[in-house]
C-alpha cells in the first residue's frame, strides 16, 4: 500500500517527540458504614486506604491527602520503613494518630472504615488485590499496566462488574498534560487525519527474565510476601530498595513481576492508540513478531477495520491517516500538515470527555456511580495489548487473537501462556 504521507514527513513530524506521573461527621472523622455503594453527604469524607507506600505513592499521597471529602484511614507495605514513614505522613497531616500501619493488604480491606483503594504495588500483584478489593466491596484506583497477564484482565473486568465497583486505571494521559491526548484523539476520530492505515506507538522494550545476583537483605522487609505470587528467589535491592526512595524501582524490567517498559510506558502510550481508535472495549485480533528474531521493536498488530499498529517509532502515539499525520507525547502535538490541528474542530465532531484530573474523575465517579474514563476495562485492555506484544516477542510466534473471548483462536500453547503458575498460597483469587 503507498502510505499518504511520505517517511521523511513522519519523521519530521514526530521526531521532537521527548521521551519519557455515609454519613460524614463534620469534624472529618469516618463512620463505619456497610459496604456496597458509598453514599457521602456534603462535608463527608470517603475513607481511603493505600495498598503499597512507594516511589508512585510518594507522588500521589499528597493530592489525596489535600482533599476535603477524603479521610486517609490506613497504609499498607510489607517493608516497615515504607510503612511507617507514610503512617506518620498522614498524621502529621491531619495531627493525630489515627492511621493504621499494615502489612498484610487484607487486613486492610476488611476495615470497615475504608471505601476505596490506591493500589501502587507492582504489577505482579495487582490482579489479587484488584480482584479482593472488588470482594471486599470496595472502589479501586489502581496504578498502570493494570495487570501482568492476559488472563488477569478478563479476571479484573468480571470481578469489578460483579460487585459494581468504580474503578479508575492510572493512565493518566487522558485527563492530564493539558488536553494533548485528548484534542489528539478528537482530531482523530473526527477524521481530520482521514482513514486511519497506521498507528506507531514508540515506547521501550519487552521484559527479559530476572538473573540478578543474591544480595544480603536488612531486617524488616517481608520478602516472601513481595514476591507474592511470583516464583521464589533471594534477595536484590534492585527489585524493592530498602525504605524510601527517589526513583522507580527496576523490577518492572523483568517478566517474573512486569511487562518491561514496553508495559510501563505502554500502558500510556498504547493506551492513547486505543481510545483514538475507539477501541477502549476491543482490540487487535491480530499480533506478528518482527521478521528480525534478535529485534525488540517491530512487534505488528492488526485490527478487524484493518489499522495496522507497529511497536516503535518516536516516543508517544502518531497517527497516520489518508490525509495527514497526528502526533502526540506528553511535551507535543503536531500535525502534517500543520493545518490539520489549526482548523477548529466542528460542533458536530468528537469531543472526548474533559476531566479535571485522573484521581477528581474517581473521586466524583465514587458519588455518581458512574464509570471512569479509565475504567477497568479500559485499563485491562490496554494492557492486554501490551501483553500481546510481549508474547510475539517472547515466543517469536504469529497469532489471532479473540478479544472477545480473549482467547488466541486455534492454539492451545498460545492460550497456555495466558497466565502462569503462582506460588503455593498465593492463587489468584476467584470473584
Amino acid at each position: 500500500m503507498t502510505m499518504p504521507v511520505s517517511r521523511r514527513a513522519f519523521v519530521a513530524a514526530t521526531a521532537g517527540v521527548a521521551a519519557i506521573p455515609f454519613v460524614g461527621l463534620a469534624s472529618g472523622e469516618v463512620k463505619p458504614r456497610a459496604a456496597g455503594r458509598i453514599v457521602v453527604p456534603p462535608g463527608g469524607k470517603v475513607g481511603i486506604g493505600f495498598i503499597g507506600c512507594g516511589k508512585r505513592a510518594a507522588e500521589m499521597v499528597g493530592p489525596f491527602l489535600n482533599r476535603a471529602d477524603v479521610q486517609l484511614v490506613a497504609v499498607c507495605d510489607v517493608d516497615t520503613t515504607r510503612r511507617e514513614h507514610f503512617k506518620k505522613l498522614v498524621n502529621d497531616k491531619y495531627k493525630n494518630s489515627d492511621c493504621a500501619a499494615i502489612v498484610d493488604y487484607r487486613e486492610l480491606l476488611a476495615r470497615k472504615d475504608v471505601d476505596a483503594v490506591v493500589i501502587t504495588t507492582p504489577d505482579h500483584w495487582h490482579a489479587p488485590q484488584i480482584i479482593d478489593s472488588a470482594n471486599a466491596k470496595k472502589d479501586i484506583y489502581c496504578e498502570k499496566p493494570l495487570t501482568l497477564t492476559l488472563a488477569e484482565g478478563k479476571a479484573c473486568i468480571d470481578a469489578v462488574r460483579k460487585h459494581d465497583r468504580v474503578f479508575q486505571t492510572g493512565s493518566q494521559q487522558r485527563t492530564e498534560y493539558d488536553g494533548k491526548f485528548r484534542t489528539a484523539c478528537d482530531y482523530v476520530r473526527s477524521g481530520r487525519a482521514g482513514k486511519i492505515i497506521s498507528v506507531h506507538v514508540g515506547v521501550q522494550d519487552p521484559p527479559k527474565a530476572c538473573d540478578l545476583a543474591e544480595e544480603t537483605m536488612e531486617q524488616g522487609l517481608d520478602w516472601d510476601r513481595w514476591l507474592g505470587p511470583a516464583p521464589m528467589r533471594p534477595y536484590n535491592s534492585i527489585l524493592s530498595p530498602r525504605g524510601m526512595h527517589n526513583h522507580y524501582p527496576m523490577w518492572r524490567l523483568y517478566w517474573e513481576y512486569a511487562g518491561g517498559l514496553l508495559a510501563d510506558m505502554g500502558a500510556h502510550h498504547f493506551d492513547i492508540a486505543q481510545w483514538g481508535l475507539d477501541m477502549d472495549g476491543a482490540g487487535p485480533i491480530e499480533v506478528h513478531p518482527p521478521t528480525d528474531e534478535k529485534a525488540v521493536v517491530g512487534a505488528r498488530f492488526v485490527y478487524a477495520n484493518g489499522v495496522e499498529m507497529y511497536h516503535g517509532g518516536p516516543s508517544g502515539t502518531s497517527f497516520i491517516g489518508s490525509k495527514g499525520i497526528i502526533a502526540v507525547d506528553r511535551d507535543r502535538l503536531h500535525s502534517v500538515p500543520e493545518g490539520i490541528l489549526k482548523d477548529p474542530l466542528k460542533e458536530a465532531d468528537v469531543h472526548l470527555p474533559k476531566h479535571a484530573d485522573h484521581i477528581t474523575d474517581w473521586m466524583e465517579c465514587i458519588q455518581s456511580r458512574k464509570r471512569c474514563i479509565c475504567d477497568v476495562e479500559v485499563g485491562a485492555r490496554t494492557a492486554a495489548v501490551c501483553q500481546l506484544a510481549n508474547v510475539a516477542y517472547r515466543y517469536r510466534k504469529a497469532l489471532k487473537w479473540n478479544p472477545t473471548t480473549w482467547e488466541f483462536i486455534g492454539n492451545v500453547e498460545a492460550n497456555a501462556w495466558r497466565d502462569y503458575k503462582r506460588r503455593d498460597g498465593y492463587e489468584l483469587p476467584v470473584a
